[in-house]
């Protein structure tokens, strides 16, 4: 089969590999139908990190039809077509029951995180609950509706994590830093949740103009004090809730800044900054949350529904479609930002 591999900074190759088996009993063997590239995946592709030459590919979001299953699978079955998230909650944990399936007391640390989605075939772990069914095969929905479906993997769950956590409710004044596909999510989930004015901080005319499409009542393209004197300036003082999106000490920031005092955050941007001192909070009485998403219990509760019933249209993130073998341009343009979230079509 092929798969996509990380050469190295700026370089992603497809090759022929062995075909995945199944391998314990709890394992699904799934046929890969649209894959993705995640801003995550940019941090690799752009500076290397720490990441190995010539090394699976970190892709982590997929559509796809289950193809076999271990013994102790009982929840899906060969032909079902699936939403294959990121994470591989348990469902039975006190972490999963309380609705933090992205960070599972059973499946700690990477043993819940995916890699490799950017494949033909992939090996799903843990699979008897993780999975989400989505009704019919993809021949019976529309492309739209599948870039939809295929945001449930991570993005649309992402952004909805980073409401919750910092708790948006009806009449909130919310701010949203980052314009990616998180960010646009974001805001979808601060609309959904009540939120009475959201304003996107974002630079890019077109990633603008698609959160006020969404919800966004404002967007502040300023960073630094003038960006903050901006947001409070437009909300008539500071806002409620500041949902990170980037992952970043500088996005964290500016949401720091942008709270009125006992202000909430949500940060879902995977950190790349050191350590920095929760102390540095206290004389605002700043709640602070955040994590890895929730994708199988919002999939399951809600968000599936709302996107089956077009109550959100998440799926326009996906501004251009590659096949599998042009990956590297699919990582090429979003990091070059000529895409806001590249998908693969792998399979029909």
């Amino acid at each position: 089969m092929k798969t996509a591999v990380f050469e190295k900074a700026g370089s992603m190759l497809v090759e022929e590999v062995e075909k995945p088996s199944i391998q314990a009993s709890d394992d699904v063997i799934i046929k890969v139908v649209r894959a993705c590239v995640c801003g995550s995946d940019l941090w690799s592709y752009s500076h290397g990190d720490d990441k190995e030459s010539h090394s699976e590919n970190s892709g982590h979001e997929a559509l796809g039809i289950v193809e076999a299953i271990g013994d102790s699978i009982t929840t899906v079955k060969p032909g079902d077509f699936v939403i294959v998230p990121f994470t591989h909650g348990c469902g039975y944990c006190d972490a999963c029951r309380a609705g933090f399936d992205g960070t599972c007391d059973n499946h700690p640390g990477y043993s819940n995180w995916s890699m490799g989605f950017q494949s033909e075939y992939i090996r799903f772990h843990y699979g008897n609950w993780a999975l989400i069914k989505i009704p019919g095969q993809p021949s019976d929905y529309t492309e739209g509706m599948i870039k939809s479906l295929l945001s449930l993997a991570d993005v649309m769950p992402t952004g909805y994590h980073a409401a919750r956590v910092a708790d948006v409710k009806p009449g909130d004044k919310v701010v949203v830093i980052g314009d990616g596909a998180v960010g646009q999510c974001a805001v979808i989930a601060a609309k959904m949740r009540g939120a009475s004015q959201i304003v996107l901080m974002s630079r890019h005319k077109d990633r603008q103009e698609m959160a006020l499409e969404s919800g966004a009542t404002a967007v502040v393209a300023e960073r630094g004090e003038e960006g903050i004197a901006k947001v409070r300036e437009i909300l008539g003082g500071g806002a409620d809730a500041a949902l990170e999106c980037v992952g970043t000490e500088a996005a964290i920031e500016q949401a720091l800044g942008v709270l009125h005092n006992g202000g909430r955050i949500g940060f879902v941007g995977v950190p790349h900054y050191q350590d920095r001192a929760l102390g540095s909070t206290f004389a605002q009485n700043i709640i602070v949350g955040g994590g890895s998403a929730s994708v199988t219990t919002y999939d399951k509760s809600f968000l599936l529904k709302a996107v089956l019933d077009g109550d959100i249209n998440p799926g326009r993130i996906f501004t251009d479609t590659y096949s599998l073998d042009e990956v590297n341009k699919a990582y090429e343009d979003m990091r070059d930002r000529k895409t806001i979230k590249s998908m693969l079509l792998v399979a029909e």
